[in-house]
C-alpha cells in the first residue's frame, strides 16, 4: 500500500475497511452496512419525511431516493403520502422490521469486535477527531 500525508486518502481507506467488517457481518441478511444503517435511522425516526430522513443521515435527497427504491424493491420500506402531497413519508415494512430485527445481532458482534480491537480510551478519541471533522 503506497503511503501518504492526504488526510482525505487515510479516511477513505478506513471506512472502506470498516464498512468491508460490517457488510461481512451483515452479509447473511441480504444487506449492506448503509442499508443497515438506513433501516436503523427510520425505524429510530419513526415514519419520517424523506427531506427529515435525508437531513438525519446526511444524504441529500436524490442519493436518498436512490438508496430507498432499493430497499423498496426488496421490499423493506414503503413510500406513503404525507399531509402535503409534497412530503412522502418512508415506513419500514413487516419484512424490513424482521430483516432488521434478524440484523441487529450481527451488527452488535461487528460492533464489538471493533471496541475490541480499539478500546475505550481510542474509540471516543477517534469519535471526537471524526466529529470535529464533520
Amino acid at each position: 500500500m503506497l503511503t501518504t500525508e492526504c488526510f482525505c486518502t487515510h479516511l477513505r481507506r478506513a471506512a472502506r475497511g470498516v464498512s468491508r467488517h460490517y457488510d461481512d457481518a451483515l452479509e447473511r441478511f441480504g444487506i449492506n452496512v448503509a442499508q443497515f444503517s438506513l433501516l436503523r435511522s427510520i425505524q429510530r425516526l419513526d415514519q419520517p419525511s424523506i427531506s427529515s430522513l435525508a437531513e438525519a443521515v446526511g444524504l441529500d435527497r436524490s442519493t436518498l431516493g436512490r438508496n430507498l427504491r432499493v430497499l423498496e424493491s426488496a421490499g423493506l420500506v414503503q413510500l406513503s403520502e404525507g399531509e402535503d402531497l409534497r412530503n412522502r413519508l418512508v415506513l419500514l415494512t413487516p419484512e424490513g422490521r424482521t430483516r432488521l430485527q434478524a440484523a441487529l445481532p450481527a451488527w452488535e458482534e461487528a460492533q464489538q469486535q471493533l471496541l475490541d480491537k480499539l478500546g475505550v480510551e481510542r474509540r471516543n478519541a477517534l469519535f471526537a477527531t471524526l466529529e470535529l471533522l464533520e
